[in-house]
């Protein structure tokens, strides 16, 4: 009976261990997040909520905006051209993206060719899917997530550069996202409530 108890004791303050200090207990001290947060990054986020945003994107090199004609993919579209106007489809976590053309209703996509062209959305699949990164210029650049090292990228002339061609430091696959003329971004402020000591005593001091 008493060796039952003392194993049972035993147990108990093992568990009490576990909830108080999880991590002094498992050892886990040194884990490097940033893995996790790329991995999480290069997953679609299924269960979170999708959002929407419609913007431009402004090519360093044309100095014109990606177009999107169905299957044809330029970057010499004028300020407002309804071409223009994308459609960019984000999961929450992450940076993953899809890009749709508002007037055609096709995605920007790269085939296992490096080349860029334009899918139905019936037609989608992964090679519609980059991930978007942020440059230390503060310029965008959209790389495959399919074919890791081709990006988005396109010539003087507006002409779309194959995936193999690219390199993350060229200026043809800098972009810029601007919005469409007229619509702004949102700008309403964050509103956060803060709870003092004096709050907390004020609703403990209520009767129930």
């Amino acid at each position: 009976m008493w060796a039952f108890l003392s194993t049972v004791a035993v147990l108990y303050i093992q568990m009490m261990l576990v909830m108080c200090n999880p991590l002094q207990v498992f050892g886990v001290d040194g884990v490097n997040f940033s893995v996790h947060v790329e991995n999480q990054t290069r997953a679609r986020d299924a269960m979170s909520r999708r959002h929407h945003r419609v913007y431009q994107l402004y090519s360093r090199t044309s100095g014109k905006h990606v177009q999107v004609f169905g299957r044809k993919i330029s970057a010499r579209g004028e300020d407002g051209d309804k071409y223009a106007q994308l459609v960019v489809e984000a999961d929450t976590f992450g940076s993953q993206v899809q890009i749709r053309g508002k007037e055609t209703n096709h995605y920007l996509c790269m085939n296992r060719r490096g080349k860029l062209i334009g899918k139905k959305a019936s037609n989608r699949s992964a090679d519609c899917v980059f991930i978007e990164m942020v440059l230390e210029n503060n310029y965008t650049a959209l790389m495959s997530a399919r074919y890791n090292g081709w990006y988005v990228g396109f010539t003087k002339r507006g002409r779309p550069r194959r995936g193999p061609q690219t390199l993350p430091n060229q200026q043809d696959v800098h972009f810029m996202k601007r919005f469409p003329p007229g619509e702004q971004p949102d700008l309403t402020p964050f509103r956060f409530t803060t709870v003092s000591k004096r709050s907390k005593r004020v609703r403990a001091a209520r009767p129930r």
